[in-house]
């Protein structure tokens, strides 16, 4: 059995889907070592893992994200982009790095296991590998690769197909890293050296080409097409639910039956992190809905109900939880913000969506959705209420969207997540060079 250490930065995003695959080594019979935020400690606890805790440096409550860093509030585009990977991940990357270092060498180790956007495990990169354990990124983004046939990551733009689409990239890639993200790269060589007394290994948004093996928590059909893709990279589909909780875990409300009563459903979340100001996207839906022939469920993504200030319509039904298994093969048309994981649990089961996110990964996601089929992106954080309700018309008019939805759904199904990862896992750890410094774990 191998030894492995899990890393991911303190926000519940990524340490969601790292705990899924973290319950799924400790399941095949290995021992699993989890590096996060003490806030996560009796999450880790639970599927079975040894928590290790980041260093007060690099540890932040994420539950308060503008308290913990008020320098981010008010900013968007670009601007915003470099604030939080500056701030949030790329200053604590030192203080990240030693506490990996700390692990490795406490404990011998087969394997890390980082999500995209945790700097301390990338720098590993700088040391050859039979130095140190094998590094596997785990993908719980939309996959950031640079390649010749897409525009740089964190744009939102969809791919332009042939000549000129690859010229339009070389030249949007050129321009978006030494121009928009050139301080950050500056910032993260400064960091890498003071870490490593090397600079960063490589361009810091794909840094995951450089990772022994990348996972991507998606199918093929939900990413862009790329001629150049590593053969390091492995699709292994979603690990994890997103934005809800196992039948078991939630009561059905009092007006469940009403799913049923032949009224198009219309679900609509904010998700469980972005959800402090429902103006933004809950607010609108309800308010572009309120005279429309549908049943609109709102999930306060467990915030309480009386959060959702204000009237509400006749055709609202709110709950602070939903169960997702139960509520999604009964909704017609998902309205969310994009966050990665609630976006293909849809897909999972075929529905078709309205999205509305341009802040961090959400850009990418939300983009990937129109390429797709599956559904409409709004382009903004906070849509007007006419223009979801035209969005939500439209999708439920047009059967494409959901057979589009049904067809990745299908893919998604037919994916084995979690078990995927452990196989590539344990075929690189049977094929792991030998090294002094890092005795074999038997």
């Amino acid at each position: 059995m191998a030894s492995v250490l899990v890393c991911s930065s303190p926000l519940v995003g990524h340490v969601t889907p790292m705990l899924a695959v973290a319950a799924g080594l400790v399941n095949r019979g290995h021992t699993v070592r989890f590096l996060t935020g003490q806030r996560y400690a009796d999450r880790v606890a639970s599927v079975g893992a040894t928590f290790l805790p980041l260093p007060p440096d690099a540890d932040f409550d994420d539950s308060a994200m503008d308290q913990a860093f008020p320098g981010r509030v008010g900013l968007k585009g670009p601007r915003g982009i470099r604030y939080d990977i500056t701030e949030i991940f790329m200053r604590p990357g030192k203080a990240q790095y030693d506490a990996v270092q700390s692990a490795i060498t406490t404990m011998p180790t087969d394997a890390v296991l980082a999500e995209s956007l945790c700097m301390g495990a990338s720098l590993l990169l700088n040391t050859p590998r039979a130095e140190r354990p094998a590094v596997i990124n785990c993908g719980i983004v939309p996959l950031s690769l640079a390649s010749r046939d897409t525009a740089p990551y964190g744009l939102g733009i969809q791919p332009k197909p042939g000549a000129l689409g690859r010229v339009r990239n070389r030249a949007m890639t050129t321009l978006t890293q030494k121009l928009v993200f050139g301080p950050v790269q500056k910032f993260a060589d400064t960091v890498s050296r003071e870490a490593t007394g090397q600079a960063y290994p490589g361009f810091f948004m794909d840094w995951p080409r450089r990772a022994d093996l990348l996972a991507q928590f998606t199918v093929p059909e939900f990413e862009y097409r790329r001629s150049d893709l590593p053969d390091t990279v492995h699709f292994v589909g979603p690990v994890s639910q997103g934005g809800g909780k196992d039948a078991a875990d939630v009561a059905l409300p009092e007006w469940w039956d009403e799913l049923d009563a032949g009224r198009p459903v219309i679900h609509v979340t904010q998700g469980t992190v972005a959800n402090h100001d429902f103006d933004d996207l809950v607010r609108p839906t309800i308010d572009g809905l309120a005279n429309e022939d549908v049943l609109v469920i709102v999930s306060t993504g467990g915030r309480p109900e009386s959060a959702l200030a204000g009237p509400l319509p006749e055709n609202v039904r709110v709950s602070s939880y939903l169960p997702y298994d139960q509520l999604l093969p009964k909704t017609d048309v998902l309205v969310t913000n994009g966050g990665y994981g609630g976006v293909q649990f849809a897909l999972r089961h075929g529905v078709p969506l309205v999205v509305a996110g341009q802040t961090e990964e959400k850009v990418e996601v939300t983009a990937r959705v129109a390429w797709s089929g599956t559904g409409i992106n709004l382009r903004t954080n906070r849509p007007k209420p006419d223009d979801v309700a035209k969005a939500v018309r439209t999708v439920l008019a047009d059967s494409s969207y959901r057979e589009e939805a049904s067809r990745i759904g299908e893919a998604i199904k037919a994916s084995r997540g979690v078990d995927a990862l452990v196989d590539l896992l344990e075929a690189l750890a049977n094929h792991a060079p030998s090294s002094a410094a890092r005795p074999p774990v038997t």
